[in-house]
């Protein structure tokens, strides 16, 4: 049976890297396995979703390289989220609850100050047919939860009850239905909570394993009751480490500041937030990789830790700066024309600057000091003054070509006695107006003599 995967995220936000990873961890391995894999839109927050943020999402995960083999949305199938609500109210086991979010609070303190756990003594379940009436006449409308099945006859005796899986990840493991409260899966609007239609989807859609955060570990021992109340096959599940800033805070879909669409157009490259979003905090060297195919052969969950892995931009800034001075210009081409640079000059250009880029925006400077008229700084002292008369004086005659440098500095190592840094800084600051940066002996032909002397001069 071939696998089917799916990354399911709440378009009530910008992606991050944290989102990425398990965006990648679910496509990585159905790619591997010759499985499908879906991208399905949690778009049933009516307030926080929106269909630009669905755009973004799928924009940034075409930008890494993943291609969804379907694309589905919660808003578009409630027909199935309700029919699944009517079964398990049928069945007794979706009831109605009308408590208020205070006295909810106030009920957890109560707990809370007596030493027991906040879990949900199931008071609706009590209510008598009339005094919901009563509840409903007086405008109180309910949230509905699902009764977990963790007793034998008496709803209101839990007793422990595991529900035990093979985690893909952390491996065997356990929750026990007891130590939670039933969980609300539909809101006193009528609108659904993610739990439902996560569980109904993946039943309808024939997901077989589902790979999340390991926050989502007690949700899985929830869900994995649902399926079993609708008659449904459980996926295999498995549970990530997460992501947090070098500071340990978690990373958030609505900061924006480590956002997909924000370091694309920062300029860092797909493999680079790839390599890093798959690579933290598993086994082994965290290395720019190729391309998906090559992260995907490096894909290892028994390497991944257990604990929470810090995102390091310095690490991305590495990792981007070595996949850049290896890119081809066919790689580049097309940024490097949206930089002025002509297809004519761009491969020259392009060998001559990229080991002095941490990102290809980076040779922007470089393409206006080659081919525009920065400005120089004048001489700093006489002395400075007499070297660039020199080097004016000295500049070979014609075109400038490949060995026009090395004749060039000849000449003015012999006339002046410079060497070293004492000719090569000067010379850098005269044509460029800059103290370090590519070598000049391949910009020369790409400035040409014209633009040589008007500088020197």
């Amino acid at each position: 049976m071939s696998v089917i995967l799916r990354f399911a995220p709440s378009p009530t936000g910008r992606l991050h890297i944290g989102n990425l990873r398990t965006a990648l961890f679910n496509w990585l391995f159905a790619m591997r396995e010759g499985g499908h894999f879906v991208l399905r839109f949690d778009d049933t927050d009516r307030q926080r979703s929106t269909r630009e943020n669905a755009d973004r999402i799928e924009k940034d995960l075409a930008w890494i390289g993943i291609e969804p083999h379907r694309i589905a949305r919660q808003s578009e199938r409630l027909a199935l989220y309700d029919a699944a609500a009517a079964k398990l109210k049928a069945a007794g086991l979706l009831y109605p609850c009308y408590e208020t979010p205070d006295e909810l609070d106030r009920k957890r303190k109560r707990l809370a100050a007596r030493g027991l756990p906040p879990v949900y003594g199931r008071e609706a379940l009590k209510l008598l047919p009339g005094e919901r009436r009563a509840l409903e006449e007086a405008g109180r409308k309910p949230h509905w939860r699902f009764l977990l099945p963790n007793f034998t006859l008496d709803p209101f005796a839990p007793a422990r009850t595991d529900i035990a899986f093979d985690d893909m990840i952390r491996g065997p493991t356990a929750i026990d239905l007891a130590s939670l409260s039933d969980p609300v899966l539909i809101r006193e609007d009528g609108s659904y909570l993610y739990t439902l239609p996560s569980v109904v989807d993946d039943a309808e859609m024939g997901v077989t394993h589902v790979i999340r955060g390991d926050d989502h570990v007690t949700n899985t021992a929830v869900q994995a009751a649902i399926f079993e109340a609708l008659g449904a096959s459980v996926p295999r599940f498995g549970h990530h480490n997460l992501l947090t800033t070098i500071g340990g805070d978690g990373l958030s879909k609505r900061s924006g500041a480590l956002s997909l669409e924000t370091l694309r157009e920062e300029g860092y490259e797909p493999m680079a937030l790839a390599s890093l979003a798959v690579l933290v905090g598993t086994a082994g060297a965290i290395e720019p990789m190729a391309d998906l195919s090559a992260l995907g052969a490096r894909l290892d969950f028994s390497a991944v830790s257990a604990s929470a892995s810090k995102f390091d931009p310095a690490e991305l800034d590495r990792l981007n700066r070595e996949i850049v001075h290896t890119l081809p210009y066919a790689a580049v081409a097309g940024r490097l024309a949206d930089m002025g640079v002509a297809e004519t000059d761009g491969e020259a250009f392009w060998q001559a600057v990229r080991a002095n880029c941490d990102r290809v925006p980076d040779a922007r400077v470089f393409a206006e000091i080659v081919f525009g008229d920065p400005v120089v700084p004048p001489p700093a002292d006489a002395a400075e003054a007499a070297f660039r008369a020199a080097a004016l004086r000295l500049l070979p005659d014609g075109e400038t070509g490949p060995e026009t440098f090395r004749e060039w500095t000849t000449a003015i190592r012999t006339e002046t006695g410079a060497k070293g840094k004492a000719l090569f800084l000067p010379l850098r600051r005269a044509i460029t107006g800059l103290d370090h940066g590519p070598e000049l002996g391949p910009l020369l032909p790409l400035i040409g003599r014209e633009r040589l002397l008007r500088r020197l001069g």
